[in-house]
């Protein structure tokens, strides 16, 4: 039985839930289904203490039956939204949380309303045939890559906990259940926007709309139409964020319409992974077979998501059918323009360079061509790259031995250093700046399956938790923790990332 919490001694503070104000269609209320045995595996103090929350008491037998499922929060409004998707370029008209119950929002300590929502906290009416439930390898990769992202300062999604369940989830064996509590700025995507417009229901579009205005993009409402300003809006943030992940190599596996978040965080780390060997059409995701999101495709893909809600909101962007299409398209030059702006910029930052020059995208893009031509590890070649000096080259050697014909790094780097010679700043001042954009660390494939087979064989979190001390603080080097830089071995090496589902 589903226990709320009072007043006293509460865990968490009574929450609120701006999302039940809408109407009964865009959700099903639903209470989490209890666990048999919850245990805390970890606690995320950190973003505990920066939404406001006590991690003494959440980490109490009663915090962790709230982050469980097994009590609810005060104010809590448990629900589990609709919504709708192209998953794969396919439409799928009926979705929604099938394993996540959203218990409501809380107003952080900058002010910034945050959504928490239990992830595999039982059936709901859009489980279908699942069971509703989430095992242990993927609750612990969406809290890995989480963190990850936070730490490389890009928009996403965070864990707050992670919980066994004390129970069995069967998939294609038996596998230990878990819960994970997200953290978000919403969970409003655009499959949520088609899931309306799909049924011709203009109405709860709109509504949906002035909902995602008044709670992320208030600015908006003094524009002379307000949805086109909105849908500006949101394409900037998303061309901007993919624009980050490029920029680090990485590659979400399933950017489908129900997995684009209308805030531009990051979401849903599924079939994710950061590339080892550079190759521009790299493709990790075991449910990716046409490399429909391969590293190189995730731009177009993200205009392609961003047009099918652009459609979704025509109604609104006028009464005239040629009006609304020229205000859609004009909405939608931002995501190039911002993605094209942070792409480009942050390359030269990550070769060193502080100002725009003709031929510097030539120069970055040819190094990316040598990286993929010689399978150079990404992450590592520009991280080295910052220790390089403009007029002695004794400190290229380990760079060097990246590329499997080091003369091809060679080429590459007299034409670098004769662009260095043109800015005035100096070896320590571009190291500097340079290694404040190139991460020393990424959550490599390898080393998060490391971790999950640890945690779920041996119940041994200590890899788990020296892989989030990396990569909590990627920019930083971990001298005692080296280890972690190193791309796999060759029988480490991981070509498929899976689904949690």
């Amino acid at each position: 039985m589903i226990v709320t919490e009072t007043t006293a001694g509460a865990p968490m503070q009574a929450l609120e839930n701006s999302y039940s104000s809408l109407p009964s269609a865009f959700y099903a209320r639903i209470e989490p289904t209890p666990v048999a045995a919850p245990r805390l595996l970890r606690l995320n103090r950190v973003l505990a203490e920066q939404l406001g929350l006590d991690p003494e008491a959440l980490a109490s037998d009663a915090g962790v039956a709230l982050l469980a499922g097994n009590r609810v929060p005060i104010g809590a409004e448990p629900l589990a939204m609709a919504y709708a998707g192209h998953q794969f370029g396919h439409f799928v008209p009926s979705l929604g949380d099938g394993r996540a119950i959203l218990l409501g929002e809380c107003v952080d300590r900058d002010g910034r309303r945050r959504d928490i929502q239990l992830k595999g906290a039982g059936r709901t009416p859009y489980s279908r045939s699942g069971d509703g439930r989430a095992v242990l390898g993927p609750v612990i990769r969406e809290y890995v890559l989480g963190e990850a992202m936070a730490g490389l300062g890009i928009p996403t999604t965070r864990a707050l906990a992670m919980v066994a369940s004390g129970e069995e989830v069967f998939r294609e064996a038996i596998e230990q259940g878990a819960v994970l509590t997200r953290v978000a700025a919403s969970h409003v995507r655009v499959g949520t926007f088609e899931y309306f417009a799909r049924r011709g229901d203009n109405d709860a579009v709109r509504q949906l709309a002035d909902y995602v205005i008044q709670r992320h993009y208030p600015e908006c409402r003094k524009a002379d139409n307000p949805y086109q300003a909105m849908l500006a809006a949101i394409s900037s943030r998303q061309g901007e964020l993919i624009a980050r992940w490029m920029l680090v190599g990485f590659i979400h596996g399933v950017m489908n319409t129900d997995n684009m978040a209308i805030s531009g965080e990051t979401i849903d780390y599924g079939p994710c992974a950061f590339i080892d060997g550079y190759h521009p059409g790299r493709v990790y995701s075991s449910i990716d077979r046409g490399g429909r999101y391969a590293y190189n495709q995730q731009p177009s893909i993200g205009l392609w998501n961003l047009a099918q809600l652009a459609h979704c909101l025509l109604p609104l962007l006028g009464d005239d059918g040629e009006l609304a299409m020229q205000r859609a398209r004009a909405a939608l030059d931002s995501y190039g323009q911002h993605f094209e702006a942070g792409y480009a910029g942050g390359l030269r930052a990550k070769i060193g360079l502080t100002e725009a020059h003709d031929g510097d995208d030539e120069l970055v893009q040819d190094l990316l061509g040598r990286m993929a031509e010689h399978n150079a590890d990404f992450t590592n070649s520009f991280r080295l790259l910052c220790d390089l000096k403009q007029d002695d080259r004794s400190a290229d050697r380990p760079l060097r031995a990246l590329f499997a014909e080091p003369g091809a790094f060679d080429d590459w780097a007299v034409r670098w250093r004769t662009r260095l010679a043109e800015q005035p700043s100096t070896d320590a001042e571009r190291r500097t700046a340079m290694r404040a954009v190139n991460p020393a660390y990424i959550p490599r494939n390898h080393r998060v399956q490391q971790a999950i087979d640890a945690a779920a064989r041996e119940q041994d979190l200590q890899p788990l938790d020296d892989l989030l001390r990396v990569v909590s603080k990627p920019f930083e080097d971990h001298d005692h923790l080296a280890e972690y830089r190193l791309p796999p071995r060759p029988e480490e090496v991981v070509q498929r990332t899976f689904c949690g589902t």
